[in-house]
């Protein structure tokens, strides 16, 4: 099923369940769903960073491993345990991660009624692979399908880049570790996205980041002094008298 074949079957869910009213809230309803989802899909990742959330929370425990739950037990555990869990998340000391966490559902309400309907979206975000950065680019694809159906949308200046000019118009900027990144009207994080996963192949280990074109291509046009070192580390001969 294609992305717009998900988004289309998850709005079309929604649109029966009698707490979701509109576009802009079932856009809040699929956020923070899909946020659990992406947090859950780093974990596996090599350079992941800690997971905030207990076991028995995550989105693997009981959106991937069990499908049973569902109904009004589903609408139970969501609204009872797992958004007063979140909205309290801490540590010992606390992590980055754990306030963040707790930024995205201190406001985040789940506006379904339906458990059954609930299951349905659940196991549609479930499909969504996000292991590759062309699937992370799905959470562009997702917010602009739907924000292209509200009618202010284009009324209020909201306009979205092609992923493909995004793509282009960051390889032209190359930008490099240890420099600041801006994007002011970042919108959906397009070029914030790309911008990062052009950064990634430098948090490799050195033999890595070596094997990577995009790397060759570069040291082949630098001075053999900045060649014979780690690109992050390299630095200019000194003159000695």
């Amino acid at each position: 099923m294609t992305t717009r074949a998900t988004i289309r079957s998850i709005q079309n869910l929604m649109r029966q369940d009698p707490g979701v009213d509109g576009d802009a809230q079932r856009i809040a309803q699929l956020a923070w769903m899909l946020f659990l989802r992406a947090v859950d899909a780093q974990t596996d990742e090599p350079d992941a960073t800690h997971n905030p959330i207990p076991p028995g929370l995550r989105w693997r425990d009981w959106a991937h491993q069990n499908p049973s739950l569902t109904g009004d037990a589903l609408i139970a555990f969501v609204n009872e345990r797992l958004f007063p869990a979140l909205r309290t998340l801490g540590g010992d000391p606390e992590s980055p991660q754990a306030a963040l966490v707790r930024s995205v559902f201190n406001d985040t309400h789940n506006r379904m009624k339906s458990g059954e309907l609930l299951r349905q979206v659940v196991d549609r975000i479930d499909q969504i692979d996000l292991a590759t950065p062309k699937d992370r680019h799905l959470f562009n694809e997702i917010y602009e399908q739907f924000l292209a159906g509200l009618q202010s949308a284009g009324d209020a200046g909201e306009f979205y880049t092609p992923r493909a000019v995004t793509q282009f118009m960051v390889d032209q900027v190359n930008p490099q570790p240890n420099r600041l990144i801006l994007d002011p009207a970042c919108g959906t994080g397009g070029f914030l996205v790309c911008a990062l996963e052009h950064l990634r192949p430098w948090r490799r280990p050195q033999t890595a980041r070596r094997s990577d074109p995009r790397h060759r291509k570069e040291a082949a046009a630098l001075p053999a002094w900045r060649r014979q070192s780690d690109p992050a580390r390299r630095s200019p001969p000194v003159d000695r008298p």
